[in-house]
This record gives structure tokens, C-alpha cells and sequence, in this order.
């Protein structure tokens, strides 16, 4: 039977280690770190910046939501406030555009719905998926040409769509599926954690470039 985890203080939490922080460190130095600034939040959950369980998931499953959480939130911090424009910039004529490459991001979250949620091979994709969703997975000339012309706002709720049906699925499931072993997966014996925690890591890589065009466009 699914154990789900029983609701706990975590202002209580948030103020003690505050408070451990500012005596070990001082005030000064915790203001003078430029890594321990705030970050800028996507979600309205004030427990953001707490790696672990979540109420509503069991426990295995909640810390990995709240890793996804978090770099999804970092992700987005850097293009935001993009116009048009700049999320259809091309570094050069091989690159990828930061909006083609947030539709990606949805994309592949999307193909590992169908594989783990459904049980389905990889590339077993419904006809409606598949033109959804594959320019988008492969990226390339093909996102070049059709994925330009959105707003941020755009990509943004696909992306949202996609990650609320994920946070859905993973409240049905429990430690259990999350640990189960893919004997037959190309990467050797894989468990749903790792596969789901490639989704999460997966959005950083990206994170990366998304800074990187930045930093380049006029």
C-alpha cells in the first residue's frame, strides 16, 4: 500500500536552519556570497530551496519532484523576459534557438510520460504525439524551420501542461515503481529514478546553453 507522507513543519524547518546559518557564518558573510543570493521563483511553493520529500508524494517520489521543481525554476530564470526575437536567435546556421530548445525540454518529458506511465517502448508514440512532439524531441534543421515566431508565454504553458500531467502521475505511483529495474533499457539495467532524473539533469545541460546565447545576442 502506497505510504504517502504525513504533512511537517516546515516553517519551523526554514527558520532553524536560518537561524544556524547566520550563527555559524555571521550576517555579513552570508550577504557578501553572491551564491547564497535569492533566486528568482516560477512557483508559488516557499519551500523552492528544500531538497526532499513532499506532502502529497511518498517519499522517494517527493524528492525527486522537488529536484525537477527546482530546475525548472532555474531554467527559466534566464529567458523569462525574452521577446520574440531573442528565443528565435540562431548563434549560427546549425544552432539550435532557445525556443526550439524549451519545446524540446517538454518534448522529451513527454516521450518519458508515454514510456514509464504507459509502459510503452521507446518510439511507440501515438500518431497525435508524434506530430506534437517529434520536430520538437529531434531538433535540427526541421526546428529551425517550424518552431520560430512564439512568445515566451507560449512555450511556457506547453512546458507547464506537460509537467503538471508528470507531478499528476507521480502522485498515482509510489517508492516502489520509482525503484523498479528496466532489465532491457540501452543503457544498461535502469531504474524509473534514473530515467526521471535524466529529465531533471537534462533541463541543466540546457540551462548552460541557454546562458551561452545570451550572453551572444546584441
Amino acid at each position: 500500500m502506497k505510504t504517502v507522507l504525513k504533512p511537517v513543519n516546515r516553517r519551523n524547518f526554514i527558520k532553524k536552519s536560518s537561524l544556524f546559518t547566520l550563527g555559524a557564518f555571521g550576517t555579513s558573510s552570508v550577504i557578501a556570497a553572491p551564491h547564497l543570493q535569492p533566486l528568482p521563483s516560477f512557483t508559488q511553493d516557499s519551500d523552492i530551496n528544500i531538497v526532499g520529500p513532499k506532502e502529497g508524494y511518498t517519499p522517494q517520489v517527493g524528492t525527486l519532484v522537488s529536484m525537477m521543481n527546482w530546475m525548472r525554476m532555474v531554467i527559466l530564470s534566464p529567458v523569462k523576459d525574452m521577446g520574440v526575437s531573442d528565443l528565435d536567435y540562431l548563434v549560427d546556421d546549425d544552432a539550435n534557438s532557445i525556443g526550439a530548445m524549451l519545446m524540446h525540454l517538454a518534448a522529451t518529458e513527454r516521450f518519458y510520460q508515454i514510456h514509464t506511465f504507459e509502459n510503452k517502448k521507446w518510439g511507440d508514440w501515438s500518431k497525435e504525439d508524434s506530430e506534437k512532439w517529434s520536430v520538437a524531441s529531434g531538433l535540427g534543421a526541421k526546428a529551425r524551420k517550424e518552431i520560430k515566431g512564439k512568445p515566451f508565454d507560449y512555450y511556457l504553458e506547453e512546458m507547464t501542461k506537460v509537467r503538471d500531467f508528470t507531478l499528476a502521475e507521480f502522485k498515482k505511483r509510489d517508492d516502489e515503481w520509482l525503484l523498479s529495474v528496466d532489465e532491457a533499457w540501452p543503457w544498461g539495467p535502469t531504474n524509473n529514478y534514473c530515467k526521471w532524473f535524466h529529465v531533471c539533469e537534462h533541463e541543466s545541460n540546457h540551462n548552460g546553453q541557454f546562458k551561452f546565447i545570451k550572453s551572444r545576442i546584441a
